[in-house]
Parts: C-alpha cells; sequence; structure tokens
C-alpha cells in the first residue's frame, strides 16, 4: 500500500470518528471545547481532516505522498459577520469549491490565519492562528491525533499576518507581518509551530492593503508575494530564498484592483502546480485568478466562481 493510501485507510480508521464526534460535540452548547480559541481551532482541524479521509477522489492530481507536491491547495475559512459561526469551503480541485461546510462552531476570537503544509502533501498540517487579544496559536494534526498550543503573546502590534510558505532558513513554512508603523518583519518557522526570532526587512508596506501568497508565483520554486497598493495597483515580490532579504525589488503587474476588498492565496486550485488568487468584489463575487508561472503576467483572467460572499469574513 502506498504512502498516500495508507495514510488515507489510517485516517479513516482514527480521524473520522474523532472528527465527528468533536464536530458533533462542538455544535451543543455545553460544549466544553467550544468556550475556547483552542477547542474551536481543533474542531477546524478536525473537520479538515475528516475531509480528506473520506474524499479520495479530492486527492492532489500531481502526486499525493509526502514531499512530492511544491504548491498546497487550502480550503477557505469564512466567518459570518453576523453570527462569527465558522464555515469551510473545500476546493473541487477544479478551480472552484464544493457546497460550504458548516463546522458548527462560533469563531470570534481570531483576528487571522496561516495554513501550512509542511510535509508537503498537497494539504494543510498545520495552522497559526492570531487571536484578537495578540496570542498567536499553532494548531497541528496527522494521521493520530489533533493538538492545539499557545506560541506566544504580543502579535496585536501587527496588522496583517500571512505565511507565502518557505522563505528560507529551513525546510518548513515562516511566518511574515506588518507592524502598525508599515515595517515587515519575517520569522522562520518550524513544523512544531515554532518560530525564531524576528528579522526586520524594510519599512514602507503600510502602502499596502491587502498582501497575499501560497507558494511560487513566477516558476522559479521560491515563494512570492503580490501587494495591492491604495491605487489600486497589484505589486509582485519575487522570493530569493534568502529569509534575512527575502524578496526582489517589487514588479507592477496590473492596475484596477480596487474593485477587490479581499485579496487571498489559498494555493493551486485548478490543479496545474501554480498558485492562483482567489479576490472578493465590494458586492461579494467570488472569482479565481489562476497562476501563469510568468513573473511579467502572474495571473490569468479572472474567473467567477461565487457570489454572496460578502456576508463573511474570509481569513
Amino acid at each position: 500500500m502506498s504512502v498516500a493510501r495508507n495514510r488515507q485507510h489510517r485516517l479513516k480508521q482514527i480521524l473520522v470518528s474523532t472528527a465527528t464526534t468533536a464536530v458533533m460535540a462542538l455544535t451543543a452548547s455545553t460544549a466544553t471545547a467550544a468556550e475556547g480559541p483552542a477547542g474551536t481551532e481543533e474542531a477546524h482541524a478536525a473537520a479538515e481532516a475528516q475531509h480528506r479521509a473520506t474524499s479520495p477522489g479530492r486527492a492532489p492530481l500531481r502526486a499525493a505522498e509526502p514531499g512530492q507536491v511544491a504548491t498546497p491547495t487550502f480550503s477557505l475559512t469564512a466567518v459570518d459577520k453576523k453570527t462569527s459561526n465558522l464555515y469551510l469551503y473545500f476546493p473541487d480541485r477544479q478551480g472552484g469549491f464544493d457546497a460550504r461546510y458548516d463546522v458548527g462552531v462560533s469563531f470570534e476570537f481570531a483576528a487571522a490565519q496561516a495554513e501550512v503544509d509542511n510535509d508537503k502533501d498537497g494539504y494543510g498540517d498545520g495552522t497559526w492562528t492570531f487571536t484578537k487579544d495578540g496570542l498567536l496559536m499553532y494548531t497541528w494534526s496527522d494521521d493520530l491525533l489533533v493538538e492545539t498550543k499557545d506560541i506566544g503573546k504580543g502579535w496585536t502590534i501587527y496588522n496583517k499576518v500571512l505565511s507565502p510558505g518557505d522563505l528560507g532558513g529551513t525546510q518548513d513554512a515562516d511566518l511574515m507581518a506588518v507592524d502598525k508603523s508599515g515595517v515587515m518583519w519575517t520569522y522562520v518557522g518550524h513544523a512544531s509551530g515554532l518560530v525564531d526570532t524576528r528579522v526586520r526587512i524594510g519599512s514602507g508596506w503600510n502602502a499596502y492593503t491587502e498582501i497575499a501568497g501560497q507558494g511560487d508565483l513566477t516558476g522559479d520554486g521560491k515563494a512570492d508575494i503580490v501587494a495591492r497598493d491604495t491605487t489600486g495597483v497589484l505589486w509582485l515580490y519575487k522570493g530569493t530564498g534568502d529569509n534575512k532579504a527575502p524578496f526582489e525589488a517589487r514588479i507592477k503587474v496590473g492596475t484596477g484592483w480596487n474593485t477587490y476588498n479581499r485579496v487571498l492565496s489559498l494555493g493551486d486550485l485548478d490543479s496545474d502546480g501554480r498558485s492562483d488568487l482567489v479576490a472578493r468584489t465590494t458586492t461579494g463575487d467570488l472569482y479565481r485568478l489562476s497562476g501563469t508561472g510568468n513573473a511579467a503576467a502572474p495571473f490569468a483572467a479572472p474567473v467567477k466562481i461565487g457570489w454572496g460572499y460578502n456576508i463573511y469574513n474570509l481569513l
């Protein structure tokens, strides 16, 4: 039995029942796990694991063995603005999403999330969550368990935090954060969820209203990001592979991006091996901009993949 099939078999045996029990319990008003961020995050991770185990047709088209997938595919996390209920949109591997999955828990505490695929099998295996009171948590899952731990406090100094993947220094995904004065910092990350002491990269990043990226956008194997400024211009920052100077000078790659009020990357949505963007318009329409692998024009024309998404905070 291959590693991927063996992993899937173990997940079916162990995590399906665990995940189902956890999610069912968390829907009850008396569920203790629903009373705190850790319990909510574990329900989130359990739902992801359950989906992986019971959806063999959703395996990455390129490979499913650990270490074989350079660009992962992550689900869309959506929080209802009125009720704070957590929903997941699992990619259909054709460029869109399946019908929303109701996790059944409140998600009022989170300010941002950053999902990672450190074993490089195409699926997320860890999530950094930043609470509104400044706590950084890490939720990790494997074939046997789901676990959440606190990493550190004081993250309210940042107004933008994301993980574009491996910026250099280790083989694991890293964090980048922009503080309220516009200075960007990077944190070398580890599979345990721990991060090294931050490194100052540069100032002026408060010029951007959106920053996104998940993996390689230009075809050179290095993690890149894009940033939208206040005038609607989109800029590409090519990765260098050096975590202390992770990006080259910016390249202008588009205009008119103020059409969108949210821009984010979930990795490879259309199963072509390249990282894509997801963007929401002010009226709630959702678009996919497929990656081309070309630094001069990194995204194809937008394709509408949904509507009504203005009811959510998209993390």
